[in-house]
């Protein structure tokens, strides 16, 4: 126990038994006429047995380890120590009182008084009671609360392990895709595959640093899908065409990281990549009732295949960690021959994701 907490413990005894033996001090004044020394001596002693009846039991029970107990063991550990306290209650109480008897009133009744139990065991039964179902109260109250902080601590490292898991994950799906789109420019045009390769050396530098981050900011994340677009622009020339229609107010806003970027790689390897002629990928970023709106569109036909891939499923699992469920992720075809991925992500001005 910290010194904190001894400091409240002596606080507690010291006050709340001075507060009730004050009441044993009205009664040795008024009604059986102490001298005030005589009352306040034997106000000092009633406070004085109290503490040591309860700092006693304290440390017994310290040093069983009571206050692990569950409730049916510590009832079994708590009704036979009471009915002992309030015993041991009335014995010192009876002594003191006859000893005052004996020596300050020179009555010789020292045993009769002895005998006087009946009412000064039930206020000792009553006492000890309030004070050993309150210390127990109080550590049972600490247990729970520390128990319930653990358990949080608990699930947030185990969120935190899949995020880490989940981050682990996307960096090879990432790398394998722009290889992919590289090994076919080493062979139709090698000085652009050189560009390429200079390309992907900038995005792998980008997704390992940011690997680190479980937010980053838009305009991080759009400056990662700008040199993505690129990269394979330079195998589709023009059969792929990317419009950006972005909120500037938004670029500061936190996002996951590489959340942007599968959702214009979903759209090219699905859709414009599926096309003949190809298309255009049109990417909106807009704010929308406290929500980070994102919207990629692209030419194809929607299918729940296209939904299945590791990068979607991946991000839908980081979303649903870092969010508890807040974020939304849809991706439909509201029209013929045009698929719509939709992210809503809450602004960070009225949601707090996990962070590192």
């Amino acid at each position: 126990m910290t010194n904190a907490n001894l400091s409240l413990y002596w606080k507690c005894q010291i006050i709340g038994w001075g507060i009730v033996s004050l009441l044993w001090l009205y009664i040795a004044l008024v009604r059986d006429q102490f001298e005030i020394t005589h009352a306040l001596i034997n106000y000092v002693l009633d406070v004085s047995i109290c503490i040591g009846l309860t700092h006693a039991y304290r440390a017994i029970a310290l040093r069983a380890n009571w206050n692990q107990l569950e409730i049916k063991g510590l009832i079994k550990k708590v009704i036979p120590s009471i009915l002992i306290l309030s015993v041991l209650f009335m014995l010192i109480m009876n002594v003191k009182t006859s000893a005052y008897i004996y020596l300050v009133l020179g009555n010789n009744t020292f045993v009769e008084n002895l005998s006087v139990w009946n009412p000064v065991l039930i206020t000792g039964l009553r006492h000890m009671a309030i004070w050993v179902l309150a210390y127990h109260a109080y550590h049972f109250y600490v247990k729970e609360v520390n128990t319930a902080k653990a358990n949080a601590q608990l699930s947030v490292i185990a969120k935190q392990s899949q995020l880490d898991n989940l981050s682990a994950q996307l960096n090879p799906h990432f790398l394998f895709n722009s290889l992919n789109s590289i090994k076919s420019l080493i062979i139709e045009n090698p000085s652009i595959a050189r560009r390429a390769i200079d390309l992907l050396s900038d995005l792998l530098r980008s997704s390992l640093y940011e690997k680190e981050h479980i937010t980053i900011s838009i305009a991080e994340e759009l400056a990662l899908v700008k040199d993505y677009v690129e990269l394979e622009q330079l195998r589709f020339e023009e059969r792929l065409h990317v419009n950006f229609d972005v909120d500037q107010s938004l670029k500061s806003c936190k996002i996951p990281p590489l959340s942007i970027q599968l959702l214009v790689e979903n759209a090219i390897k699905h859709g414009v990549d599926k096309q003949l002629e190809g298309g255009t990928v049109d990417i909106s970023l807009k704010e929308h009732d406290g929500f980070v709106e994102i919207i990629v569109k692209n030419p194809g036909t929607f299918s729940n295949a296209g939904q299945g891939g590791l990068g979607l499923k991946n991000l839908k699992e980081r979303l649903l960690l870092q969010y508890d469920g807040k974020a939304k992720f849809t991706i439909d075809s509201p029209k013929e021959h045009e698929v719509v991925a939709t992210l809503l992500i809450p602004n960070e001005k009225t949601w707090e994701p996990i962070q590192h």
